[in-house]
């Protein structure tokens, strides 16, 4: 008899636990269950911390049953910490980056088609849309688009003669630069050198940029030629050394920081900068607000767009595209109803109040309901905003939105197993553009099949 009853409360337990997990199942599908979503970004601009813990307010206020958990992630460590999250299966829900192939590549890049309604689509501008797809397929949605020049400083190019407002309007090309390079190296009074630009010796934008404007989109083309294996390649690396052999660059480029590359700039001893985004006008107008209140000591600037000069035979490009949310599933797949409340957050999170971020960082709006929300409330100078206008005219389309996202995968590990060192070595002067150009192209050949 007690073996009957005991066997019977199992019975009635195990069928009580079955209703309760199936109850579970249905309430997690629910659109009114508790939710949460995590989103990890970057200090986009000087406020976007506070901009998006109002954005985020306003977006739970609206669904008092989704809890976003932010985590604002520092441009130089966060990178790591979000491939470590990917590979291990765990990438958060939404991530601050331009759309790129080897996350899809992973399986985990949420596709958002579903999700986009026609309403959403149309509420795009022209174009800005297919900035966060690949192969058709949306997987982010963009929130700015970003725009990669050179910046000068407009005392020290007025001083030289430079005409920078022609340069603006036409453009110019590396024979140009050269020129305008040996009126703008000098002796600075207390002794140091004044030179005509800087970059820095740790990330790829300067070598990017200069073999996007030699007839080369990126290390592979579209459809996945690889281009980095000819003369153009080392024509480029040749330019680059050239500029540190004539005293164009500081011979300590290799070690150059991005901080030390921007504390040069504001000293008065480079009078160009690489890279540099439109944002940078209305930072240096902030700095210079900051001098006049004496809580920052240096000279004030004024500060000029420029285009990157392109070969004398290439037609000038301007590196651009989109960066924004991209939105992802874990390998513990939490279901339909997550995915669509996290499109929610993501569609709130790019939507018309956003776009602030294009506004303070002076690039064109991606949605129209950004542009009307910020008519007439521009913070760039009519020179920044024509400028880039002009350069955007340009736009070189990034290749890793066209490319298979195993193709893309590849790309990005060359660039940082052989182009990195490699550029750091041409720096440095241990290795000639020639050693440099070859083992491109034999280790493109190994890594990237071509």
């Amino acid at each position: 008899m007690k073996k009957s009853l005991g066997l019977g409360l199992v019975l009635v337990m195990m069928l009580i636990s079955a209703c309760g997990n199936s109850g579970g199942k249905e309430a997690a599908n629910s659109p009114d269950a508790k939710d949460t979503i995590t989103v990890w970004t970057y200090p986009v601009h000087g406020t976007y911390e506070d901009e998006l813990k109002g954005l985020v307010a306003d977006f739970q206020k609206e669904h008092p049953n989704i809890t976003v958990k932010t985590e604002v992630l520092s441009w130089a460590e966060g990178p790591k910490k979000f491939d470590v999250a990917l590979n291990a299966g765990s990438p958060p829900d939404l991530y601050f980056h331009s759309v790129d192939g080897t996350y899809v590549n992973t399986g985990l890049a949420l596709d958002l088609d579903p999700f986009m309604t026609d309403e959403i689509k149309n509420d795009y501008l022209p174009g800005t849309l297919a900035l966060a797809q690949i192969g058709g397929k949306q997987y982010g949605l963009p929130l700015y688009q970003f725009q990669w020049g050179w910046g000068g400083n407009k005392r020290i190019l007025e001083e030289a003669g430079i005409d920078w407002a022609a340069i603006q309007q036409n453009g110019w090309t590396w024979s140009e630069f050269e020129a305008a390079a040996a009126k703008l190296t000098k002796k600075l009074p207390d002794g140091s050198t004044q030179y005509p630009l800087v970059t820095d010796g740790t990330s790829l934008d300067f070598i990017e940029m200069l073999s996007r404007n030699n007839n080369m989109p990126d290390v592979l083309d579209e459809s996945g030629a690889f281009q980095w294996n000819d003369d153009r390649i080392l024509g480029t690396l040749s330019f680059i050394k050239g500029l540190l052999d004539k005293g164009y660059l500081p011979k300590e480029t290799s070690a150059i920081a991005p901080a030390k590359r921007s504390d040069m700039f504001y000293a008065g001893q480079a009078a160009i900068i690489s890279k540099a985004i439109p944002y940078y006008d209305v930072m240096i107008q902030n700095r210079n607000k900051e001098i006049d209140a004496g809580t920052v000591k240096g000279e004030k600037i004024d500060f000029v767009l420029l285009p990157v000069p392109h070969k004398d035979d290439a037609p000038a490009k301007t590196t651009m595209g989109a960066e924004g949310y991209i939105a992802f599933k874990q390998k513990n797949d939490k279901g339909e109803q997550h995915a669509k409340n996290t499109f929610l957050v993501l569609d709130y999170l790019s939507g018309a109040k956003a776009g602030n971020s294009s506004n303070e960082l002076v690039l064109p709006f991606v949605r129209k309901s950004q542009a009307e929300q910020y008519a007439g409330k521009a913070l760039g100078t009519e020179e920044t905003i024509k400028a880039s206008e002009i350069m955007a005219k340009n736009m070189a389309m990034p290749v890793t939105l066209k490319l298979d996202t195993a193709i893309a995968a590849k790309m990005k590990q060359f660039k940082e197993q052989v182009v990195t060192p490699n550029m750091q070595a041409l720096y440095s002067g241990e290795k000639t553009p020639e050693a440099v150009a070859e083992d491109f192209k034999s280790k493109g050949s190994q890594m990237l099949g071509k």
